[in-house]
């Protein structure tokens, strides 16, 4: 199993109960979160790993089996799960490769008989059972030749569907947004749509999510359509989609639009209302209670974890919505103490120096800081007002000396100007005017 751990850990038991959680997901996302928890959280981990021993020795994932089984003879190995069951290994090992051998040789006859729609089921069969098996590469492939064989647009629906779940699962997301693509071009009638459309943006998310792309991923969350329930809990709950979005969300929207995009966003609110302490994050943020936020946020953190597409991402998302968070508390201010910002902003155990720094050294933050006293200070700005009244007055006095230029090249040029010189206690007219006017001698 390809699942990583990431460099931040659970310090704080989390707020679900470990049963209530999984039983909102079914197939293989399930064997995968559970033992996420299992090598991640000291809270639940033994008992994770002992219903994904359970679970994955009632299915045919025998790799499955042996990562949960090599993990709790680490963590507990006084445990009976601690034990290796040989004899399931090899009974299923023998049976697996049984069942593949009979589903070749259905799917050769199949291709012998050329009959296009009974090979594409055959292929949908063994895709099934090598997804099954955990072999996610064969399954890759038999999904694939499914394409060449559909006759209708549910047929390139279904086939999308099973490589995006493939490729979800193998964190192959490329494939995952260009399958998206392929289902939202096809035609379909508006009861398909509807049930299709929670199903993309859910997927779409994911992969942008895991790409880095915060804002996107926000946006498409946002936009995922109500009526999802539990019909496509092979990737993800409805739960899930109210924290991803809600998280990239105050990641990456402005507060002055997040009332509007979020808070009042029918479709969104359907999922915000089963994850509630996410809305009150958000409305804390929206109303300038940004400790308040972070501490939401904060008291949660265990949760999101533990979470096999959010893990990942955590720090990077708490640590964005701390600098907006510092970036809007500070534009009152013209100086603010190290001590009342560590008290607002800074992460349990971290000191918040170094993060204003990098804020300041990236431009988020419009700043310097005075370490002596221990401060932070505005940037001085000057007056909006007072730089356009400054530029008016530029200008003004820029087209004076032009009009004042050209007046005096036009008298040049038509040989009027009379050069000063005192004759007798008369004074030349030339002269005196252009010295006034031109400042000439």
């Amino acid at each position: 199993m390809n699942t990583s751990v990431t460099a931040s850990t659970p310090l704080d038991p989390p707020k679900f109960d470990l049963e209530s959680y999984i039983a909102n997901y079914k197939g293989r996302t399930r064997l995968e979160r559970l033992y996420l928890i299992g090598i991640t959280s000291t809270f639940l981990g033994v008992e994770a790993l002992k219903m994904l021993i359970k679970e994955a020795k009632q299915g045919k994932d025998v790799t499955i089996y042996m990562d949960g089984w090599a993990a709790m003879s680490r963590i507990a190995p006084n445990e009976p799960e601690a034990v290796r069951d040989d004899q399931w290994i090899d009974a299923t090992n023998k049976s697996n490769a049984a069942e593949a051998a009979s589903l070749e040789a259905q799917l050769k006859g199949y291709k012998n008989n050329l009959i296009k729609e009974s090979i594409r089921m055959g292929n949908e069969d063994l895709g099934k059972h090598y997804e099954a098996t955990g072999q996610l590469a064969l399954a890759f492939e038999a999904y694939s030749r499914m394409r060449q064989d559909i006759s209708m647009p549910r047929h390139v629906i279904d086939v999308s569907k099973h490589i995006i779940e493939v490729s979800i699962e193998r964190k192959e997301y490329i494939a995952v947004l260009s399958n998206v693509q392929k289902m939202r071009g096809t035609v379909l009638g508006p009861d398909d749509e509807k049930v299709i459309k929670p199903f993309c943006h859910a997927a779409e998310g994911i992969a942008q999510m895991h790409a880095g792309q915060y804002a996107a991923a926000a946006q498409t969350f946002l936009q995922t359509p109500p009526g999802m329930g539990l019909t496509y809990n092979t990737i993800v709950s409805p739960n899930d989609i109210a924290v991803y979005g809600g998280l990239c969300a105050l990641a990456t929207i402005d507060r002055n639009k997040l009332q509007k995009t979020v808070l009042e966003n029918s479709d969104f609110r359907t999922y915000l209302e089963m994850e509630p302490h996410i809305r009150r994050a958000i409305q804390a943020f929206v109303g300038s209670k940004y400790s308040a936020c972070l501490e939401i946020l904060e008291s949660y953190k265990s949760d999101y974890l533990l979470d096999i597409h959010l893990q990942k991402h955590v720090d990077e998302l708490y640590t964005r919505v701390r600098s907006k968070s510092i970036v809007q508390y500070f534009i009152p201010f013209s100086c603010v103490t190290f001590e009342t910002l560590h008290k607002n902003f800074a992460p349990p155990g971290k000191n918040i120096e170094k993060e204003l720094a990098e804020m300041i050294k990236c431009g988020e933050l419009d700043a310097r800081i005075d370490l002596v006293a221990k401060t932070l200070i505005s940037t001085p700005k000057a007056n909006r007002q007072e730089i356009q009244q400054e530029a008016l007055k530029t200008a003004k006095q820029v087209e004076r000396e032009a009009r004042q230029h050209l007046l005096r090249m036009n008298i040049i040029a038509s040989d009027m100007e009379v050069k000063s010189h005192r004759e007798g206690g008369r004074r030349g007219m030339g002269g005196g005017m252009a010295g006034e006017l031109f400042g000439g001698n």
